[in-house]
Protein backbone atom coordinates (compact mmCIF):
# COMPACT_ATOMS: atom_id res chain seq x y z
CA UNK A 1 0.00 0.00 0.00
CA UNK A 2 0.80 3.40 -0.75
CA UNK A 3 2.84 5.30 2.18
CA UNK A 4 2.82 9.33 2.36
CA UNK A 5 6.47 9.96 3.53
CA UNK A 6 6.98 14.05 4.66
CA UNK A 7 10.28 14.87 3.43
CA UNK A 8 12.94 15.68 6.63
CA UNK A 9 12.51 19.59 5.94
CA UNK A 10 9.01 19.71 6.48
CA UNK A 11 8.80 17.61 9.35
CA UNK A 12 11.25 19.62 11.16
CA UNK A 13 9.66 23.20 10.60
CA UNK A 14 6.10 20.87 11.63
CA UNK A 15 7.91 20.40 15.15
CA UNK A 16 9.67 23.98 15.03
CA UNK A 17 13.06 22.80 15.89
CA UNK A 18 16.24 21.08 14.35
CA UNK A 19 15.91 17.12 13.45
CA UNK A 20 18.24 14.30 13.63
CA UNK A 21 17.89 12.09 10.71
CA UNK A 22 19.62 8.79 9.02
CA UNK A 23 20.47 7.77 5.62
CA UNK A 24 21.56 4.33 5.07
CA UNK A 25 23.05 3.84 1.60
CA UNK A 26 27.01 3.47 1.03
CA UNK A 27 28.31 6.74 -0.32
CA UNK A 28 29.61 5.71 -3.75
CA UNK A 29 26.39 2.96 -4.65
CA UNK A 30 23.11 5.05 -3.54
CA UNK A 31 21.50 4.54 -7.23
CA UNK A 32 21.10 1.21 -6.60
CA UNK A 33 20.78 0.52 -2.96
CA UNK A 34 17.80 -1.08 -1.83
CA UNK A 35 16.71 0.14 1.58
CA UNK A 36 14.19 -3.08 1.93
CA UNK A 37 17.04 -5.23 1.88
CA UNK A 38 19.71 -3.20 4.00
CA UNK A 39 20.62 -5.49 7.08
CA UNK A 40 22.54 -2.70 9.11
CA UNK A 41 19.68 -0.28 8.24
CA UNK A 42 17.57 -3.29 9.95
CA UNK A 43 19.65 -4.29 13.11
CA UNK A 44 19.85 -0.11 13.16
CA UNK A 45 15.96 0.33 13.55
CA UNK A 46 15.73 -2.77 15.57
CA UNK A 47 17.92 -0.81 18.63
CA UNK A 48 16.04 1.79 18.25
CA UNK A 49 12.94 0.07 18.98
CA UNK A 50 14.90 -1.93 21.85
CA UNK A 51 15.84 1.20 23.83
CA UNK A 52 12.54 3.22 23.07
CA UNK A 53 13.62 5.65 20.24
CA UNK A 54 10.98 6.71 18.10
CA UNK A 55 11.70 7.17 14.60
CA UNK A 56 9.74 7.77 11.12
CA UNK A 57 10.45 7.78 7.79
CA UNK A 58 11.20 10.65 6.25
CA UNK A 59 12.48 12.10 2.53
CA UNK A 60 15.26 14.37 1.83
CA UNK A 61 15.50 17.96 1.71
CA UNK A 62 12.32 18.79 -0.40
CA UNK A 63 13.46 19.85 -4.22
CA UNK A 64 10.83 20.04 -6.49
CA UNK A 65 12.96 20.41 -9.60
CA UNK A 66 15.60 17.35 -8.73
CA UNK A 67 12.86 15.43 -6.62
CA UNK A 68 14.76 12.14 -4.78
CA UNK A 69 12.90 8.65 -4.10
CA UNK A 70 12.80 7.27 -0.68
CA UNK A 71 16.34 5.99 0.19
CA UNK A 72 14.89 4.59 3.76
CA UNK A 73 15.73 7.77 5.28
CA UNK A 74 14.48 8.26 8.73
CA UNK A 75 13.86 10.87 11.40
CA UNK A 76 14.47 10.69 15.58
CA UNK A 77 12.05 12.11 17.65
CA UNK A 78 14.94 13.03 19.62
CA UNK A 79 16.01 17.20 20.34
CA UNK A 80 19.56 17.71 18.79
CA UNK A 81 21.06 18.88 22.50
CA UNK A 82 23.84 16.71 24.05
CA UNK A 83 22.58 17.87 27.32
CA UNK A 84 19.96 15.28 26.74
CA UNK A 85 20.71 11.69 28.10
CA UNK A 86 18.77 10.70 25.30
CA UNK A 87 20.99 12.76 22.69
CA UNK A 88 23.95 11.42 24.30
CA UNK A 89 22.45 7.61 24.31
CA UNK A 90 22.16 7.87 20.43
CA UNK A 91 25.34 9.83 19.34
CA UNK A 92 27.29 7.20 21.72
CA UNK A 93 25.37 4.41 19.53
CA UNK A 94 25.99 5.73 16.00
CA UNK A 95 29.78 7.71 16.18
CA UNK A 96 33.03 7.13 17.60
CA UNK A 97 34.12 9.36 20.40
CA UNK A 98 35.70 11.43 17.84
CA UNK A 99 32.46 11.90 15.69
CA UNK A 100 33.11 9.41 13.00
CA UNK A 101 30.40 7.25 12.28
CA UNK A 102 30.13 2.88 13.73
CA UNK A 103 28.75 1.98 9.99
CA UNK A 104 29.97 3.03 6.96
CA UNK A 105 26.31 2.93 5.21
CA UNK A 106 24.99 4.72 8.08
CA UNK A 107 25.26 8.83 8.32
CA UNK A 108 23.69 11.06 11.57
CA UNK A 109 22.39 14.00 10.17
CA UNK A 110 20.94 17.55 11.32
CA UNK A 111 18.64 19.23 9.48
CA UNK A 112 18.54 22.94 11.30
CA UNK A 113 15.16 24.73 11.46
CA UNK A 114 16.31 28.07 9.60
CA UNK A 115 17.53 25.58 6.64
CA UNK A 116 14.54 23.98 6.92
CA UNK A 117 11.97 27.15 6.84
CA UNK A 118 13.94 27.42 3.24
CA UNK A 119 11.18 25.76 1.96
CA UNK A 120 8.22 26.95 4.05
CA UNK A 121 6.12 28.29 0.71
CA UNK A 122 6.18 24.36 0.47
CA UNK A 123 3.90 24.10 3.36
CA UNK A 124 1.04 26.81 1.70
CA UNK A 125 -2.07 24.61 0.63
CA UNK A 126 -2.02 23.11 -3.32
CA UNK A 127 1.54 24.11 -3.77
CA UNK A 128 2.51 20.76 -4.87
CA UNK A 129 -0.46 20.35 -6.65
CA UNK A 130 0.29 23.25 -8.57
CA UNK A 131 3.89 22.38 -9.34
CA UNK A 132 3.12 18.98 -10.78
CA UNK A 133 0.50 20.23 -12.29
CA UNK A 134 2.88 21.95 -14.74
CA UNK A 135 4.99 19.33 -15.35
Amino acid sequence: MPELIDHVDAIARCQQRALLWLEFHPHDDWRRYQFETDTMRDAVLAWFDENGFVWQPCGPFANPTNPQRYLGQICLDVPFDDSLPAYCTLRNYLEHADGSMRHASVRFNVMPLDFARRNAAHDAPGFWERYWDVL
